[in-house]
């Protein structure tokens, strides 16, 4: 039904109609991480893209897929972004796992587990971070040794969103303990119910339990679910997390809605407010500038974007808290918005890496000293 080969405009054209008629049944839209309690919801919204035809919109065919191209994914992420609508399930199922296996995955594996990602049939997690292993993944400890058709996995993930509503999650593992921190680590495919799997909700400031920690005890992986050669994973977990091509435009329709509502603080804002929102707006819309002038394929450039942006939701949060005065002791959207705001400076790379990356890769200074 969804063979044929269509250019991008004819695409964004049927696109856009599709979600006019169907936006009312899509769930809030979550952003990258599905909640816990939006697991049936999201499901279902997975389901009605991809029986429309827009789930795995550059996958081959033979997958699920409609072998179209990375630039109408990139089309269909920005409609759903001016609609306020997931462009998928989830961005580890969709975007992080699917494009591993497309890179990595033998036959049986992309026949496994590609098409059941796309229709919402299965639901994935991330187990990368750990305890003592968040921004620097390469000193986890999590450890994997191979036993005749298996492998036994134990160790400790934290930060890990979806893994309590999980059927599947890609793990990092140490499977050479004595190869330097990036070269004895391998790529595994872990069945979320497997004997020795314990997920734990995670409780944060903000009273939520967004993220889970995932305790593995010597939880016996078949040695077919190994992604990628053994010991390469290290390779492969970086190949995961820029497999992110097409989210830029998206994320310009989400920085300049927060812009818009920013700007709408101003209207009675004495001078001394007025003046430090001006200057928040102006950040911002210089962030906005340099999204844009990149274009649609991230680079080392997405740190300056992370850090500033993080930095300036920040100080939004500290101002709207200024403005609202004693009820910003009251819970409300407000307080709730301050407690939430540090965690910004952790998710998706410290800000002390991106100030690294942004130090060693854009300015050329010296790497930061090993101790």
């Amino acid at each position: 039904m969804f063979l044929a080969v269509i250019d991008v405009e004819s695409f964004r054209a049927d696109a856009e109609r599709w979600l006019t008629e169907n936006r009312t049944h899509a769930p809030r839209d979550y952003g990258a991480i599905l909640p816990p309690d939006q697991r049936e919801e999201g499901c279902a919204w997975q389901r009605r893209i991809y029986d429309a035809g827009f789930a795995g919109i550059h996958w081959p065919t033979e997958y699920g897929g409609r072998g179209l191209t990375p630039e109408h994914t990139g089309a269909w992420i920005e409609l759903c972004a001016l609609a306020s609508v997931p462009p998928f399930i989830n961005m580890v199922g969709v975007v992080l796992t699917g494009g591993s296996l497309l890179l990595y995955g033998t036959d049986e594996q992309k026949k496994e587990h590609l098409e059941p990602i796309i229709t919402g049939e299965r639901v994935w997690c991330q187990l990368f971070s750990e305890p003592g292993a968040g921004s620097d993944l390469a000193s986890l400890t999590t450890r994997a040794d191979r036993d005749g058709d298996e492998y036994s996995i134990t160790g400790q993930k934290v930060w890990c969103s979806n893994g309590r509503i999980s059927d599947w999650g890609i793990c990092m593992a140490r499977t050479d303990h004595d190869a330097a921190p990036h070269k004895g680590i391998s790529f595994f495919l872990v069945d979320m119910h497997l004997r020795g799997v314990d997920v734990r909700p995670l409780r944060q400031m903000t009273g939520g339990a967004e993220f889970d920690e995932v305790f593995l005890d010597d939880v016996r992986v078949p040695a077919n679910c190994l992604l990628g050669p053994e010991n390469e994973g290290w390779k492969v977990g970086m190949a995961t997390l820029t497999n992110e091509r097409g989210h830029i435009g998206a994320s310009t329709i989400s920085l300049q809605r927060r812009l818009d509502s920013m700007a709408a603080l101003g209207g009675d804002l004495d001078t001394v407010h007025r003046d430090a929102l001006a200057a928040l707006v102006a950040r911002g819309r210089t962030y906005l500038a340099l999204a844009q002038r990149q274009g649609p394929v991230a680079s080392v450039a997405a740190s300056l974007m992370k850090l500033g942006v993080t930095e300036m939701l920040f100080d939004v949060a500290v101002l709207r808290s200024e403005l609202a005065g004693a009820d910003a002791m009251l819970v409300n959207d407000t307080s709730l918005g301050v407690l939430a705001a540090p965690a910004g400076r952790i998710a998706g790379g410290t800000t002390q890496v991106q100030r690294n990356i942004i130090g060693e890769r854009i300015l050329g200074l010296p790497k930061e000293p090993k101790p």
